[in-house]
C-alpha cells in the first residue's frame, strides 16, 4: 500500500511538472525567433494550444487566425522545411537589408518558400500580411483537392499504421513512384526528339557524336522531370515533418547532381558544335580556344554545383564565398605573374594577333606558333627547338606576324663587272624583268629591276620581287628558278658577275695586248638571246 501511494505521488508530481512547464512557455512576439517559436510550439502534439499559436496572426478573428496558423504549420511540414531556431535572429529591431529598401522582416526560407515570413508591426512581430493573404493558395498547391477526396473514400483499414506510417500512404507512395517511372520514359523520348530537331537546325547536318551526347543529356533531364513530379505530389501524402525533411533533402541532392550532369553534357554539346564551326574558319586560334573554353566552363559548372550542394546542407555560401574571395586576393598577390599570364591569354584570344601555324617574329624569338595555353605559348623555331613564352610578355611586346603577309618580298643586288658596256646592262635589266614576268610564282605587276649604284667591286643592279605563295618551301623553290634563269641570261649575254678583286691595268706594254674583255653589244643578238632564255624558262614551267 505504501509503495502504491509513493507511485501515485510521483505520477501526480510528473503531471504537475508537465502542466507547470506548459504554463511557463508564454506567448512572446518580441522578436522573429520568439514569434516563430510561439507559433510552432503551441501546435505540437504535447503542447497543443492553437489559440496561443494564433496570436502570431495579426488583424484576424481567433477562429480565422487559428485556421491560418495551422495551415502555415502544415505547409512547412509538408514541404519538409525544418526550422532551425538557432539561425533565427533574436534582435527585436532586426533589419532585412537584402533588398533595395531596408525593412523589419525575416524570411524563414528565402529560397524554397519566400512568401512565408514575419514582420514587425508596432513593437511586436507577426506573420506578414502577404503570408496571410497567400497561405490559402500555397496550402492548396501543397495539398491538392483530390487528396482530400481520396482520403474520404479510404476505408478505415487504410488508416492503420505499419512502422508508424498509415497503410494508404504506403500504397500512394508506390503509385507515385510508378507514375514517375512512366513519366521518365515518356519525357526522355520527347526531349531527345526536340534536341535532335534543334541540333539539325543549328548545324544543318546529323552528327553521330553529338547524337550520343544528346541521348546522355536527355536521360538526366527526364529524371529531373520525374523528381519535380514527385516533389509536387509527395507533400499531399501528409507524412510527418521528419520523413518529409529527409525525402526532400534526398530529392534536392539528386536534382542538383542531375543538373550538374545536364550542364556538363550541355557544355560538351556546345563545344562539339563550336569545334565544327571553328573547323570551317580559316584561323586556327579558334581551334585552340575550344579546349580552353571547355575546361573553363566545366570548372564553372562543377564549382557552382558544389556551392549549391553546400546550401542544401545548411552551409552559408555567402560567408564561404567572402572567405574564398579574401583568400583569393591574398593568393593573387602572391602569384601576380600567374594572374598576369592569365589576363595575357584572354588578351591574345580577344585581339588575335596571330593564329596557330603562323610564322612570327617577337623580339629575339622567331618561329611557328604551335599552341596558346592558359599560362604560356609554345613557338617552334626553324631549327625545331621550342620557345615557351609567358602570355603576359607575348601580349605586350611587338609581334611581327609573317603569317599575315599577302606576299613574300625578296630583295637582292646583282653585281656585274665595271667594264660591262651600258648596252649590255640595259639588255640584262630588260631580260631580268622578262624573267620575273614569266615566272608563275612572282607578282608580275609589282617588281623592280634597276641599275641603282656603284659598289666597291661591281655595278649593282637591284632586284625586288614579290612571291605569291606564303609557304617557306615554295618560296625557296621559286628563288632557285629565278636565280638559275638570271645566271643563264648572264651567260648567254656574255656578262660576268663581279667578286671582290683588284685588277692592275698596264697600258702600252711592249708586245702585249690589252686585257680588256671584248663584249658583243649587237642589239639584234641581245634581243635574240633574251627571247631564247625566256622561251626556255617558259618551257621549264610547262
Amino acid at each position: 500500500m505504501k509503495n502504491l501511494l509513493i507511485l501515485l505521488f510521483f505520477f501526480s508530481f510528473t503531471i504537475f511538472a508537465q502542466e507547470n512547464t506548459k504554463d511557463t512557455v508564454k506567448v512572446n512576439l518580441s522578436n522573429p525567433n520568439a514569434t516563430v517559436y510561439t507559433h510552432l510550439y503551441f501546435l505540437q502534439p504535447d503542447s497543443y494550444q492553437p489559440e496561443k499559436a494564433a496570436a502570431t496572426i495579426y488583424g484576424l478573428s481567433e477562429e480565422k487566425a487559428i485556421e491560418k496558423a495551422i495551415k502555415i504549420k502544415k505547409v512547412l511540414d509538408g514541404k519538409g522545411l525544418f526550422v532551425e531556431f538557432n539561425k533565427i535572429p533574436n534582435n527585436s529591431n532586426y533589419n532585412d537589408t537584402i533588398g533595395y529598401v531596408s525593412v523589419y522582416k525575416y524570411v524563414l526560407f528565402p529560397n524554397r518558400m519566400p512568401q512565408i515570413y514575419v514582420e514587425k508591426t508596432g513593437d511586436k512581430w507577426y506573420y506578414s500580411s502577404e503570408t496571410i493573404r497567400s497561405i490559402d493558395a500555397i496550402y492548396n498547391d501543397v495539398f491538392p483537392w483530390y487528396i482530400q477526396r481520396v482520403q474520404k473514400i479510404i476505408p478505415n483499414v487504410g488508416y492503420k499504421k505499419v512502422f508508424g506510417i498509415e497503410l494508404w500512404q504506403f500504397i500512394a507512395t508506390i503509385i507515385l513512384l510508378l507514375a514517375a517511372f512512366l513519366m521518365f520514359f515518356f519525357v526522355k523520348k520527347v526531349v531527345f526528339f526536340v534536341f535532335q530537331k534543334i541540333q539539325y537546325k543549328i548545324t544543318h547536318s546529323k552528327n553521330l557524336e553529338v547524337d550520343k551526347v544528346l541521348k546522355k543529356l536527355s536521360h538526366p533531364i527526364s529524371l529531373l522531370a520525374a523528381i519535380v513530379f514527385i516533389e509536387t505530389i509527395f507533400p499531399s501524402l501528409q507524412f510527418n515533418l521528419k520523413i518529409n525533411t529527409w525525402v526532400f533533402l534526398g530529392l534536392h541532392i539528386a536534382a542538383t547532381i542531375f543538373w550538374i550532369y545536364v550542364f556538363l553534357k550541355l557544355v560538351q554539346v556546345l563545344m562539339r558544335v563550336y569545334a565544327e564551326f571553328t573547323e570551317r574558319t580559316h584561323g586556327k586560334l579558334d581551334d585552340q580556344l575550344v579546349p580552353v573554353l571547355d575546361n573553363f566552363l566545366t570548372g564553372l559548372v562543377v564549382v557552382l554545383g558544389f556551392l549549391k550542394l553546400l546550401t542544401l546542407f545548411g552551409v552559408n555560401t555567402t560567408t564561404l564565398i567572402a572567405g574564398v574571395s579574401i583568400g583569393g586576393i591574398a593568393f593573387a598577390l602572391a602569384s601576380q605573374d600567374t594572374v598576369k599570364n592569365l589576363i595575357g591569354t584572354f588578351m591574345i584570344f580577344l585581339d588575335k594577333p596571330f593564329h596557330i601555324g603562323d610564322w612570327i617574329e617577337a623580339e629575339n624569338v622567331v618561329g611557328t606558333v604551335e599552341k596558346v595555353g592558359f599560362r604560356s605559348s609554345r613557338i617552334r623555331a626553324a631549327d625545331t627547338s621550342i620557345f615557351q613564352i609567358p602570355n603576359s610578355k607575348l601580349s605586350e611586346i611587338v609581334v611581327n606576324n609573317k603569317g599575315l603577309r599577302l606576299f613574300r618580298r625578296y630583295r637582292t643586288n646583282l653585281g656585274i663587272r665595271y667594264d660591262t658596256p651600258p648596252e649590255l646592262i640595259e639588255a640584262f635589266v630588260k631580260g631580268v624583268k622578262e624573267i620575273i614576268i614569266a615566272h608563275p610564282e612572282t607578282k608580275s605587276d609589282s617588281y623592280n629591276v634597276e641599275f641603282n649604284g656603284f659598289g666597291d667591286s661591281a655595278l649593282l643592279i637591284m632586284v625586288n620581287v614579290y612571291f605569291k605563295s606564303l609557304d617557306w618551301n615554295v618560296e625557296q623553290s621559286s628563288k632557285h628558278r629565278l636565280h638559275i634563269a638570271i645566271i643563264k641570261l648572264a651567260k648567254e649575254l656574255g656578262i660576268d658577275f663581279a667578286f671582290p678583286s683588284s685588277t692592275l691595268m698596264v697600258e702600252q706594254f711592249p708586245g702585249k695586248d690589252s686585257i680588256s674583255l671584248k663584249y658583243d653589244t649587237n642589239s639584234e643578238r641581245m634581243d635574240a638571246v633574251i627571247k631564247n632564255v625566256i622561251d626556255d624558262f617558259s618551257k621549264d614551267d610547262k
